[in-house]
């Protein structure tokens, strides 16, 4: 071949994109657009869970419940109407309405945020559900946090009867017999409300708490008097510590993305 039609030839090749490597051709299917594609859409966050503030990233709340002052005394439950539920239990149950910690701390305390989402943004419920036991004649566990929509799923783990009355004022009460053991029902709330006490008609001892939201942000203080809210946007929030017995605190907190922000309650005993 002459070389004047070699040159041609290898000019070609070039022009149409076969020249080392397809280079031409990679950077296409990187972009997905120069064929004519859409763009990819941005992955959407799991139930329960906000998008990353514009800019990136969430913050967290953590902080502590302490309690000042002489603690009540645990009050002993009394069994004694149903020999089942006193032979569950050693020793005398305690009521939990009260629970502090060795370390000055307390315990079954729903901390919130009331105020400073981002106005008109939605959170869907988790399709996992939340659990609440009745075990030994007790509520397991004695405080929690579900949200709007979210699957309940309430079990019969004791040998004798119980029922599980919802005192809701914003949702439809239910009031269900669980005469066997191993039981299960499943109900959902359909209003924010704080809080919806739940009580056993059969035994009057058995009551708990369950604190009822529309967004993710909440938690219940545990050992150490310890709460974490997470996947917070940046931004200033009223919080909410509420208790049974010692009434509800509030305070502003203002969050930043990547760290948490400390804040702290202090309960003491009524007058």
């Amino acid at each position: 071949m002459h070389a004047k039609a070699w040159t041609g030839l290898v000019l070609t090749l070039a022009t149409l994109g076969f020249g080392c490597g397809g280079g031409g051709q990679k950077q296409e299917a990187a972009t997905g657009q120069e064929s004519g594609q859409a763009a990819a859409p941005a992955a959407t966050p799991p139930a329960g869970e906000p998008a990353a503030a514009a800019g990136g990233g969430t913050g967290s709340i953590t902080g502590k419940i302490t309690f000042t002052g002489e603690a009540p005394k645990a009050t002993a439950i009394k069994m004694d109407a149903d020999p089942y539920c006193k032979a569950q239990h050693e020793q005398a149950a305690t009521s939990e309405s009260v629970v502090t910690n060795p370390d000055g701390t307390l315990r079954n305390v729903f901390v919130y945020v009331k105020s400073g989402l981002p106005a008109g943004q939605t959170y869907a419920p988790p399709s996992e559900p939340a659990v609440l036991d009745q075990h030994g004649c007790t509520y397991r566990p004695h405080v929690q946090g579900v949200m709007v929509g979210q699957p309940l799923t309430i079990l019969n783990s004791d040998g004798t009867l119980h029922n599980i009355h919802s005192l809701a004022k914003n949702s439809k009460q239910f009031n269900l017999g669980m005469p066997t053991q191993g039981m299960k029902l499943t109900q959902k709330f359909t209003a924010e409300e704080v809080m919806v006490r739940v009580k056993c008609d059969v035994h009057p001892w058995m009551e708990c708490w369950i604190g009822v939201m529309n967004h993710p942000f909440f938690a219940v203080s545990a050992d150490g008097g310890a709460f974490e809210i997470k996947n917070l946007p940046p931004g200033t929030y009223e919080i909410e510590a509420w208790h049974e017995k010692f009434g509800a605190q509030t305070q502003s907190v203002t969050v930043t993305a990547g760290q948490p922000a400390p804040v702290s309650f202090s309960f003491q005993p009524t007058a």
